[in-house]
């Protein structure tokens, strides 16, 4: 199962946090990351084997929704800052809408991604 990671800048740190927090989970055979440029270097460097896309602005948010819209991206956590302001704002509202038009479970913060996680450990 693919799943996409992505994180503002001021939720990377969370991003990091989260997903040692659910290392056991994120580190089976059956599950490959996929991350936006900068998110994806924190968790390598937080010993997590990821994909990395470009950074979120340059383009990785279009990317990520490619793979959701062509059935690869099964899962997408994504860590928004809703305080702040971000230029690549559109590119976030057409990923939110291709998981939906695609039915694709979408996290935007840290305790849905959590029961999405959860349920994909009881099946």
């Amino acid at each position: 199962m693919e799943i996409a990671i992505i994180a503002h800048d001021g939720k990377k740190a969370d991003m990091v946090q989260f997903l040692n927090k659910n290392r056991a989970i994120l580190m089976q055979e059956n599950i490959k990351l996929i991350a936006t440029g900068t998110t994806g270097s924190k968790a390598e460097n937080a010993g997590f084997k990821v994909k990395k896309m470009l950074s979120g602005p340059q383009g990785g948010d279009a990317q990520i929704a490619g793979r959701v819209a062509e059935g690869k991206t099964k899962m997408v956590l994504f860590f928004k800052d809703p305080l702040s302001s971000h230029p690549h704002e559109a590119d976030v509202s057409m990923l939110i809408r291709v998981c939906d038009v695609h039915n694709v479970p979408l996290a935007t913060n840290e305790a849905t991604a959590q029961l999405l996680l959860l349920g994909i450990t009881a099946v």
